[in-house]
């Protein structure tokens, strides 16, 4: 079976209280969940990502750990278990 995969940011959000389930889905991102406060805030950072993205002239297949690492670093985008920063 040949499958293809793709790169992607994903968002999760699990601070909802409203019973209302937001989904949004835009070029190099999947985002679900959260309040509608939480969802603003990772649409905003997927499209600052993907403006980053843009200003490098590079698709997110493109980009190496280390870029991923700069571009969210410059939005302010958190990286689950990533302890560089914190002391």
């Amino acid at each position: 079976m040949n499958r293809s995969y793709r790169k992607i940011l994903l968002g999760l959000g699990f601070d909802s209280r409203d019973g209302h389930l937001r989904i949004t889905k835009g070029e190099n991102f999947r985002l679900y969940g959260g309040s509608e406060e939480t969802h603003e805030m990772m649409q905003e950072k997927a499209i600052k990502f993907n403006e980053h993205l843009d200003k490098r002239r590079k698709k997110i297949e493109d980009i190496n750990e280390s870029e991923f690492r700069e571009i969210s670093e410059a939005i302010g985008l958190k990286i689950p278990g990533d302890s560089r920063g914190e002391k």
